[in-house]
């Protein structure tokens, strides 16, 4: 039955992405002349990947403290990576931000124009010149009010475990004065591990959303990711101690 639910997935998201693309076409249309920031075609987006998780039966999701992230204020959110499940769990924050992803995704049919359309941020691994514009093009969507969602690790943790950071986040924090918000993520490895694309056993996923932190008071960069980095390696531990604990009979929970 897992099997067969893992390839009816998959089949849902071919079937579906082409259907739902061109409603994110129609939202664009209708909202671009007014909505700067496409706030609403983000919430589209939102609505699109959250299908995923909430037909899936031997997934529960559970989002705490979604309320920390305020509307209308603007934050550098870092959050820690497992698996490409990663990208589709976090819009169930429902909370208007720009993904910052390597520029292979945006070339997926469907999935990357919408990320496109969106204005979401691509970024060429090991390339230094276009990493210069990457951090311009967050630095323009910071400045215009966007808040922008960065994976600091550069790639997913093949074990689950919360690896070194780059800098580029909190370069961007320091540089525009805005706070990090953490939000750390656990259970999406036992989902969809880093290689292959089946779907594995029952999978408890947990968002936490952290409380900000200011970036006033650090030195640089290094400063602010070591500590971003402590903050968020205590939270995962406690978070993992607390899911593998916890019964996995609901379907999902949220607040």
């Amino acid at each position: 039955m897992k099997t067969l639910a893992s390839y009816g997935l998959w089949l849902l998201i071919l079937v579906t992405c082409p259907i739902l693309f061109v409603g994110a076409l129609v939202v664009w249309a209708v909202t671009v002349a007014f909505d700067r920031r496409l706030r609403a075609l983000h919430l589209y987006a939102c609505a699109w990947a959250s299908l995923y998780t909430y037909v899936f039966p031997y997934w529960t999701v559970r989002v705490r403290d979604r309320g920390r992230i305020r509307d209308g204020a603007t934050y550098v959110l870092v959050a820690n990576h497992q698996s490409l499940l990663d990208i589709l769990v976090l819009f169930r924050l429902y909370k208007h931000f720009k993904w910052v992803s390597k520029e292979s995704i945006f070339r997926v049919p469907f999935i990357g124009w919408n990320m496109s359309l969106n204005r979401y941020i691509a970024i060429r691994r090991g390339d230094r010149s276009d990493a210069q514009r990457m951090m311009a093009a967050c630095g323009a969507a910071l400045e215009g009010g966007s808040s922008i969602m960065i994976f600091p690790e550069g790639t997913r943790s093949p074990d689950g475990e919360l690896h070194g950071f780059r800098h580029g986040a909190f370069t961007l924090a320091l540089r525009h004065h805005v706070p990090i918000l953490p939000i750390v993520l656990d259970g999406t490895l036992d989902a969809l591990p880093k290689h292959g694309l089946t779907l594995h056993e029952r999978a408890d996923i947990v968002i936490q959303v952290l409380e900000p932190i200011a970036t006033d008071g650090f030195a640089d960069a290094d400063a602010l990711r070591d500590h971003v980095h402590q903050v968020m390696a205590t939270a995962l531990a406690r978070v993992r101690a607390e899911r593998v604990g916890a019964p996995r009979n609901r379907r999902v929970a949220a607040r």
